[in-house]
């Protein structure tokens, strides 16, 4: 992991990582660059064993890869059912952010501490309906709370409605700690400066954000930027 990366400074009060597993896997480094210089600042990198969830997600060769090209802070999202095996293979491609299921982790805090150990930043990724009220035992040790606002691993459905609660409840359980409320799955034009008003200030981009087909990677992010911004003042 490239030590010297840090999150991009900004006047907003909110930040994007776009899904890499909604990019076009034939030009995904050119997809890449193209975030960067469009302004993104997060990349949202899925992997899953095909249990967990029922598909398969990106591999450490692909993640190498883009920190070749790439300087952006790197946001791994671990779908599997058995994570700490992953831990030092993704930290050696270069990610910066670690997030585990808690429906997998027997022994929470020691999973955090693996990761840690390992000079990566840690996050808990939470399934729509599992409770949150566990997260003040582990709040000083991690950067990121990746709130799922669809059941993981399906592509394209729509967001879960008490979401927006959900979302609110744990801004009020994080408070004003230095911690990412990262909302994946349902993010659209319409739905993100909702979530941000509710207390979100990460949103996961895929394919009804930024990786739309009738307009470019620039040209979806800035509509993007624009419609939150006009919705937020």
């Amino acid at each position: 992991m490239n030590k010297s990366l840090k999150v991009k400074t900004s006047d907003r009060n909110y930040w994007l990582s776009a899904s890499l597993i909604c990019a076009d896997v034939n030009n995904l480094a050119d997809d890449v660059r193209i975030l960067e210089l469009s302004g993104m600042d997060f990349l949202h990198i899925d992997v899953m064993d095909g249990m967990f969830v029922p598909r398969f997600g990106m591999f450490p060769e692909q993640v190498a890869g883009i920190r070749k090209i790439s300087s952006l802070p790197m946001d791994l999202h671990l779908m599997v059912e058995n994570p700490e095996p992953y831990f030092e293979t993704f930290r050696d491609a270069g990610v910066d952010y670690i997030s585990v299921h808690v429906e997998v982790c027997r022994h929470l805090n020691r999973t955090v501490s693996l990761i840690k150990k390992l000079g990566c930043k840690a996050g808990l990724a939470i399934n729509p309906a599992t409770p949150i009220e566990f997260l003040p035992y582990v709040l000083d040790d991690i950067k990121m709370i990746n709130l799922m606002g669809i059941n993981p691993g399906i592509v394209g459905h729509k967001l879960i409605g008490f979401t927006y609660e959900k979302i609110r409840r744990l801004k009020s359980i994080v408070g004003e700690r230095d911690i990412f409320i990262e909302i994946d799955g349902g993010v659209t034009t319409e739905s993100a400066s909702e979530m941000i008003q509710a207390g979100a200030n990460m949103l996961v981009c895929g394919s009804s954000t930024v990786f739309r087909k009738e307009m470019s990677i620039t040209k979806a992010i800035e509509s993007l930027r624009v419609n939150i911004e006009k919705s937020i003042k």
